[in-house]
C-alpha cells in the first residue's frame, strides 16, 4: 500500500473525538520502537482509514503483518478503555487471530461479555472514513455500557 498522500487531513473535526484520542494513546502505547516519534497525529491514525482505493491495492487473500495486528489490538484496547471510562468497571479485551487473519475479539467486564466480534480479513482492517470509525466505535461502546447497566451484577462479579 503506497502512503503517498494522507487521507486524514489536518484539522479534521473527528481528530478531537474521544475515539480518536483514545486510539492514538493505544497506538503509541504499543509502539515500543518509537516508530511514531515525530509523526503527526493524522499520520499515525491514517492507516486505519481504508478507502476503496487503498483496499484495491491490498490482495483479497493475505496474512496480516505485525503492524496490522498491533492496530487491531489498539482498536479493541481503545474500546475497552472507553467502556471503562463510561462504566467505571474494568474492561479487558481478549483477541485471538490466526496467522491467516481470522479470529474473534471479545471485551469482558467481570464475567460479562460486552463486545463479541468475529474478525475476518484482518490484513484489510480499517474503516472507510474517520467519521465512520468514530460512529461505529461509539455505537459499540454504547451497546456495551447498556449491557453493563442491564447485567450489573454479572459485570461486577
Amino acid at each position: 500500500m503506497s502512503q503517498a498522500a494522507l487521507v486524514v487531513e489536518s484539522g479534521d473535526p473527528f481528530m478531537s473525538s474521544n475515539v480518536v484520542v483514545e486510539m492514538l494513546k493505544q497506538l503509541r502505547a504499543l509502539d515500543t520502537y518509537d516508530t511514531y516519534e515525530g509523526w503527526s497525529e493524522e499520520k499515525i491514525i491514517d492507516p486505519l482509514v481504508m478507502t476503496k482505493e487503498r483496499k484495491r491495492e491490498i490482495p483479497i487473500i493475505g496474512d496480516p503483518d505485525e503492524t496490522t495486528l498491533a492496530r487491531v489490538k489498539s482498536y479493541y484496547n481503545a474500546i475497552a478503555s472507553l467502556i471503562e471510562q463510561q462504566s467505571g468497571l474494568m474492561a479487558v479485551p481478549v483477541i485471538n487471530i490466526t496467522h491467516e487473519g481470522f479470529g474473534r475479539a471479545f471485551v469482558l467486564v467481570g464475567k460479562l461479555i460486552v463486545v463479541d466480534k468475529t474478525l475476518r480479513d484482518v490484513h484489510r482492517f480499517g474503516f472507510p472514513t474517520l467519521e465512520e470509525m468514530c460512529l461505529k466505535t461509539e455505537q459499540v461502546v454504547e451497546k456495551a455500557v447498556g449491557l453493563i447497566d442491564t447485567y450489573r451484577a454479572v459485570a461486577e462479579a
